[in-house]
């Protein structure tokens, strides 16, 4: 995220300058540990604001991250079941989203990009108030069990030792001399045991302890052992509710027509042939769409169909694919570059030697989760209630006011989601909801976006250019890497349609993530980045830059080493020598790939890509063959995976699969063109996605570590779109620089 400004700090009610005493004097009134205990739900004891015990004995676990099929309930669930001493079973162990928005809930990791235990100091703890005093809830940037790892078990530590410490009271035992397990106190002197729903309130009432025991990672019994997740049951039985299932009394049904050209407006709409059809309640004109209430979701998706709207296109009826990617080449010729990393002279070195360089392109990308985008909104009393699968409860609740800034409150209830990777963090959709409950007073109201309404109105991962120079010297070895791209800011993008407060433009750093932290021991790298404007809504793409930067980085990489004459993977392993984590992975990538071994058949290839993201190292090895009409099979992938201490094995294997296909998806076919201002792509016949049988094995190997643990929803992304373009190239000595390779005659057979 971006450094607080004095504009943020404003934003979120703090006085600074001469009132500096006052505002820290607020800030120390907000909670940001939410260990003390209370009244929970429906008569529950609340020993924290994350474990609630009730009084037929089920525990009710809150998770403030969103599930979109990623496992963080049950992630979130075993760190503090871990230190809580119970086992998860689904029929104790209650998991849900809190409707609450709590200070505590706080994505720490999300908002200050610095682990909880790395934090301290007077800065820290000012930060970490500002933030929560927003609350900024947030699922994204992998960043759940990183925020989680230590908090969880605290909350579970500190859970358990008041239980422990209300059973002694009860005895007139020494808390010392008794022990938790398996969701009972026991003394063992005497033989007594007690559930923890006997105690509970006794123990909601007692002080949290200032630093409860947590076990060391010798003493885990649930953290990286496979657990089934507890959301599967429900999702296999149809019993799961999303947010598209959201069932309530009277409710009406809403689509909506959207501006065909980005920025567009409406300047006039007639309705008369849409009102006319049965079942239409209300024609509702939002600005830049317009919305249809009707008693179903048919009603109003043929009254849509009927509406005659006249547009204005605000000027940029001339955007084009063609127009942004010229854009992109006269900012890397003339345009004043922003330097990240600037280590030795590239100039004096790309003077030296034999140049190396090549230019990469890659598009614009859609998220295409398989839930459709959608929002219940229920506006009554002057009160918004929401029912939405989203990413972040905070950017909803400014969705919402945005449609009626003087409702009283907004409640929030975040549903299971169908697939996000960044989309439903955005808050278009609940805008929109808000305002036509606003329309329909009393009335919740569904809205429902088809498919093309989605895929023509993303907010799109940024498309791209770099060029990158290299220089090769004696020994073989790398001297240079100038790295330079030109993108849009997706952080700029996204902050102006959903937040109090703008972030990204030229500093942005997700335009050059991952190519700043480019590992490789070369002495002389310089890493810059160039911005342009577009009127396209860009927004978090699963591994956000480094889905670009990877590809770039990774295939230059293969290019300097085919110049040196060198073996890719060999390459690589020898400029991480300085770095032994990365080497390990590399080393064992070697190993599980047979990358040693000689592929059998004509047309066959391998290649190599490692890449770090979200705190996690990931390298894959992707075999390939092609036929003589192009036609491309990726025959396995093979992926090593550091992401530190693991949780939950089965989620790291299933996240790092989910990531393979996802991206390959988006390398054969993934890439939205405009025309005329107006996105080309309006279903999957025209925006494809990898089928079963085209699918490669994947291999998933978890290196062991006693590292913190890093992420993994996103860092199994980056890797592959080198490793299969660098495959092609060994196969067929073709160099792809330009995405996707659809475009280059290579489709999957």
């Amino acid at each position: 995220m971006s450094k607080l400004t004095r504009r943020v700090f404003l934003a979120t009610g703090v006085t600074v300058g001469a009132g500096l005493a006052l505002g820290a004097g607020y800030l120390a009134t907000i909670d940001t540990d939410g260990l003390a205990g209370g009244d929970g739900h429906n008569g529950a004891a609340k020993l924290n604001a994350w474990v609630e015990i009730r009084p037929d004995g089920t525990i009710r676990i809150a998770v403030p991250r969103a599930e979109m099929g990623q496992g963080i309930y049950t992630g979130i669930a075993m760190l503090i079941a871990e230190e809580l001493e119970i086992t998860l079973d689904p029929k104790t162990v209650i998991i849900e989203h809190p409707d609450e928005l709590l200070p505590v809930y706080t994505n720490f990791v999300g908002a200050l990009s610095k682990r909880p235990e790395d934090m301290g100091g007077p800065i820290d703890w000012t930060m970490k108030k500002v933030y929560a005093s927003v609350p900024f809830i947030l699922t994204g940037g992998s960043s759940s069990i990183v925020d989680g790892y230590h908090s969880m078990r605290l909350a579970g530590a500190t859970a358990r030792t008041m239980l422990v410490e209300a059973a002694a009271v009860r005895w007139g035992v020494a808390a010392d001399s008794c022990h938790a397990a398996n969701g009972r106190v026991l003394h063992q002197a005497s033989g007594r045991s007690v559930a923890y729903a006997e105690v509970a309130r006794d123990a909601a009432r007692r002080t949290p302890p200032s630093n409860p025991k947590l076990k060391t990672q010798d003493e885990f019994k649930l953290i990286g052992t496979p657990q089934q997740r507890l959301d599967i049951p429900d999702k296999t039985r149809g019993t799961a509710t999303f947010g598209i299932d959201t069932v309530l009394p009277d409710m009406l049904f809403a689509t909506v027509v959207q501006s065909p050209v980005f920025g567009g407006r409406v300047k006039s709409v007639d309705s008369t042939a849409a009102m006319a059809l049965p079942g239409v309640k209300k024609v509702v004109d939002l600005g830049d769409a317009v919305g249809v209430i009707g008693e179903t979701y048919y009603h109003a998706h043929k009254a849509a169909a009927a509406l005659a709207i006249v547009w204005d296109d605000q000027g940029h009826g001339g955007l084009s694919t063609a127009s942004v990617s010229a854009d992109y080449l006269k900012a890397l010729e003339t345009g004043k570059p922003y330097v990240k990393r600037n280590d030795g002279d590239v100039d004096a070195a790309l003077k030296n030697g034999q140049v190396i360089e090549a230019t990469y392109e890659t598009p614009l990308l859609a998220h295409a989760p398989m839930e459709p985008m959608n929002t219940t909104a229920l506006f009554k009393d002057g009160k918004f209630e929401i029912w939405s699968p989203n990413q972040s409860p905070t950017v909803v609740r400014w969705a919402a006011l945005k449609a009626n800034d003087k409702a009283k409150d907004v409640v929030i209830h975040t549903t299971i989601m169908g697939g996000a990777f960044g989309r439903r963090a955005d808050g278009d959709m609940v805008n929109q909801a808000a305002a036509l409950a606003v329309a329909m007073p009393g009335v919740p109201v569904k809205l429902v976006w088809s498919r093309e309404e989605d895929i023509l109105h993303d907010t799109y991962r940024p498309s791209a250019i770099a060029r990158m120079r290299g220089v090769i010297g004696a020994d073989g070895k790398p001297t240079a890497v100038d790295f330079k791209n030109a993108t849009q800011s997706a952080f700029l993008s996204f902050s102006r349609r959903n937040m109090p407060f703008e972030m990204g433009g030229d500093s942005d750093p997700a335009n050059i993530e991952g190519a700043v932290e480019m590992p490789y021991a070369i002495p002389n790298v310089r890493v810059a980045t160039t911005t342009i404007e577009t009127p396209i809504p860009l927004g978090f793409w699963r591994s956000v830059g480094n889905s670009n930067t990877a590809f770039y980085v990774e295939s230059f990489i293969d290019e300097l080493a085919a110049a040196a004459k060198a073996d890719p993977m060999d390459f690589r392993r020898d400029l991480l020598k300085h770095d032994p984590r990365r080497l390990a992975v590399a080393d064992a990538l070697k190993e599980k790939s047979g990358w040693a071994t000689k592929l059998e058949g004509t047309g066959r290839g391998r290649g190599v890509a490692l890449h770090t993201s979200f705190r996690t190292h990931v390298g894959e090895v992707a075999e390939v063959t092609v036929a003589a009409d192009g036609s491309l099979k990726v025959d396995r992938v093979v992926c090593v995976v550091d992401c530190g201490q693991v949780v939950n094995p089965n989620t790291v294997e299933a996240q790092v699969e989910g990531a393979v296909i996802f991206a390959l998806s988006a390398l054969v076919y993934g890439e939205i063109t405009i025309e005329k201002g107006r996105v080309v792509q309006g279903n999957f016949d025209r925006y494809d996605m990898v089928r079963l049988a085209q699918s490669p094995k994947i291999e998933v190997h978890i290196m062991p570590s006693r590292e913190l643990p890093g992420g993994i929803g996103e860092p199994g992304t980056p890797p592959l779109f080198a490793a299969v373009t660098n495959a092609i190239f060994a196969a067929t000595g073709k160099r792809i620089r330009k995405l996707p390779i659809a475009g280059q005659g290579f489709v999957l057979g």
